[in-house]
Formats: structure tokens, C-alpha cells, sequence
């Protein structure tokens, strides 16, 4: 990797653990989980913060002379890649188009890639770094920062894209050319394959860990589907709601057994799902007791007129839901815990709940924590 030590001004030794100067919360850019759900972080106007989510602790603290408008995380590796306008003054048509590598137990910078306009996302494998601009994704070798592969896509503006985590050849999904389409890039058997997804712009993506379930949802926000990667069939649709929202995020379980979604409506519901990841059977077949018994609330009591009536009337609908304050974007991720979602708010809330596999209905809210009051989040010891 190149060298970049003067790319990002040097944090501020005393910055973790202790109290910040001056005492004013932080104002948040981006929020987002790490690949297993064990930590998230927060792009921030000073820098960025790195929080373990079970149990709830600060981990990390870093403020430079910069804010951040991405962090992305590599499990609880202490690699960052980080997004901000760094040396270009805030008017700059620069700021966002550098990423940087930070290795934060060397305090520095390890390697940067450039680019001519604004960086949407980025995703970290243990092999790959995969940047999103508006309209190209591009693969790197982590290791040299040697480009792989690059793509076309529609107009991105979210940077939607997601890859697998599991070993093995990597799995990358994105919006396609047409408008909702999904590419579908398998790079283990060298295939690319559109599914048409939805008939409306493709606003959310989740793909489970070993890459072979994709879940979507388009600007409608009424739909989430759930397709077959390796054959783009689609496995199950469920329903969020009749109105139109725009859905925030989406998650699978572990076992995929759920999936949770998140939108501005400030209902956070999980769906039970049909089809396990492949990879997972056996665990799942050890632990038939976590299993979920068919929820007769989750399908529509007038699905015997299926086909007669409106596709709405018989529509798959969540098993269990949250209500949230409107007003501000969340985040959903499923917990460590056997049945429990982790919620992440721009407004600083971070909510852990736990809900009934077999009866459903409101989730119960186990904690609730403010991680932007400086008495929570600042006076935490490493």
C-alpha cells in the first residue's frame, strides 16, 4: 500500500479514553454495523466513534481537524477505511472522492485511492475494498490496493452495494442498468446475472453472509422481496405496509430464519422467512428448538382468496414490530442474543429489543441508551 501520513491530520493522543473539549455532542454523518453485528460506528463532524453492542461500551474514540462523512469498519479488526474532505476546503467539488485507510494501532494512515467524483459507500472484505460512486463500483486487492474489477450501475446515489463475508469467492449485489434490477456478480464461478427485482428504482439491499440470499426493496417501500442468488428465482415477498416509505435498511438474521427492516414510517418489523442459508442448514437442524412455528398473524387470514382479491389481501406481514419515533433514520441489525434486533438512531438512540418467535406482536425494549450524552459516551474507559 502507498504510504498517506500527512493525508489525515494525527489524532489527538488524549482522544480515548477521556473527556472531550469541548462538552457539545458530536453531530453524526453516518451510522452503519459491522459485518457481524458486534460493533458499530459513527462518522461524525470531528472524526469517528466505534461502540461494542453487546454489552453497550465506547471502544473507540478518534477526533481529527476533519469530519468524516463514511467509516467503514472490518469486523473488529483495527483497520479502518474513512471518507471525508480531509486537506480540500468544505466548498471543494474534492470532498468525498478520497478514501483512506487507517490503521488505528499504528495511528496512521496505510493507504489511499482517489477518484473524480464523490464516494457513495464502501464495504470491506478480509481480500477486497469495494468503492461505490454514483454510477461505478470499483474492486480492490486489499492488500496492494490493485483493482480487480469495476462496474456500471443506474444512478446510485445511496451507494448500494453489498458483498459476502463468509470464505470463499466473494458475492457482490448492486442496482443494475435498467431500473430495478439487481447484478449479481458471483466470482467464484465467474457469472453475472440480472434479477428483475421490482418495477420502481432498487433503494435497499441485504445479503446473507455466505452470499446466497439477497433481500430487496424499491422506492415503493410496500415489498420486500427475497431472491436466490445463484438462480435469481425469488424465494418469498412480504409485506411491510400499503403506504408508500422509504425504507432505511434491511437485515438477516444469522441463520436467516428473519429479516428485519427499518424506513421513515419509525417501525422497525421482522419477518419470518421460508428459506435458510445453505451453508447454515446444519446449524439450524441442531437447534430446531429456535425455530419459528408458523405465525398465523403473519399471513392474512383472507389468503384462502388468493387470486380473487388484491395481492395486498393476501400478503406475507411481519411477525413482530417495534414503534419508533419519527423524524430520524435508523438502523436495524439482529443481536447477539437469541431473538433480539440492536437499533441505531442519527439521533444518538440505540435500542436493543426482544420479540416472541411463536406469538409475535410488539417487541419488548430490553435497553435503551443515548450514545451522543458525553456522561454515556465519553467518560467510558477503553
Amino acid at each position: 500500500m502507498s504510504a498517506a501520513d500527512e493525508a489525515l491530520p494525527q489524532p489527538d493522543p488524549g482522544s480515548s479514553p477521556g473527556p472531550p473539549q469541548p462538552q457539545i455532542p458530536p453531530t453524526i454523518h453516518q451510522l452503519s454495523f459491522n459485518q457481524d453485528f458486534t460493533c458499530f460506528s459513527a462518522a461524525t463532524d470531528r472524526g469517528f466513534l466505534v461502540f461494542n453492542t453487546d454489552p453497550y461500551r465506547l471502544l473507540l474514540r478518534r477526533d481529527f481537524d476533519t469530519g468524516l462523512s463514511l467509516v467503514s469498519m472490518l469486523f473488529r479488526f483495527e483497520v479502518f477505511a474513512l471518507v471525508g474532505s480531509f486537506s480540500a476546503p468544505a466548498t471543494s467539488t474534492n470532498t468525498n472522492t478520497k478514501a483512506l485507510l487507517w490503521d488505528d494501532h499504528a495511528s496512521r494512515c496505510v493507504g489511499e485511492l482517489s477518484f473524480r467524483s464523490p464516494i457513495r459507500s464502501i464495504r470491506l472484505r478480509r481480500d477486497t475494498i469495494i468503492v461505490t460512486l454514483l454510477h461505478k463500483i470499483y474492486v480492490y486487492n486489499f492488500s496492494d490496493l490493485k483493482l480487480l474489477h469495476q462496474l456500471e450501475t443506474t444512478s446510485n446515489p445511496k451507494g448500494l452495494c453489498e458483498v459476502s463475508q463468509d470464505s470463499g469467492p466473494m458475492v457482490l449485489v448492486c442496482p443494475g442498468l435498467q431500473k430495478g434490477t439487481v447484478r449479481v456478480e458471483s466470482y467464484g464461478s465467474k457469472r453475472c446475472k440480472f434479477i428483475n427485482a421490482h418495477s420502481s428504482n432498487i433503494t435497499c439491499l441485504a445479503l446473507t453472509p455466505d452470499g446466497r440470499s439477497l433481500a430487496t426493496a424499491s422506492s415503493k417501500g410496500t415489498l420486500i422481496r427475497v431472491f436466490n442468488t445463484l438462480d435469481g428465482t425469488l424465494i418469498q415477498e412480504v409485506r411491510r405496509g400499503a403506504d408508500r416509505a422509504e425504507i432505511y435498511s434491511l437485515a438477516f438474521s444469522s441463520t436467516a430464519q428473519w429479516l428485519a427492516a427499518s424506513s421513515d414510517k419509525g417501525t422497525v418489523h421482522v419477518f419470518s422467512l421460508k428459506v435458510d442459508s445453505v451453508a447454515l442448514e446444519d446449524d439450524r437442524s441442531s437447534s430446531a428448538s429456535e425455530s419459528p412455528v408458523p405465525n398465523q398473524s403473519a399471513l392474512s387470514s383472507l389468503s384462502i382468496l388468493k387470486g380473487v382479491l388484491p395481492k395486498y389481501f393476501s400478503s406475507e406481514w411481519s411477525v413482530a414490530q417495534f414503534r419508533l419515533p419519527e423524524g430520524s433514520q435508523y438502523i436495524v441489525a439482529f443481536g447477539q442474543q437469541r431473538n433480539t434486533v440492536m437499533i441505531i438512531g442519527m439521533n444518538g438512540s440505540l435500542h436493543r429489543c426482544q420479540f416472541d418467535p411463536v406469538n409475535g406482536g410488539q417487541m419488548t425494549q430490553i435497553e435503551e441508551f443515548n450514545f451522543l450524552k458525553p456522561e454515556e459516551t465519553f467518560s467510558m474507559s477503553e
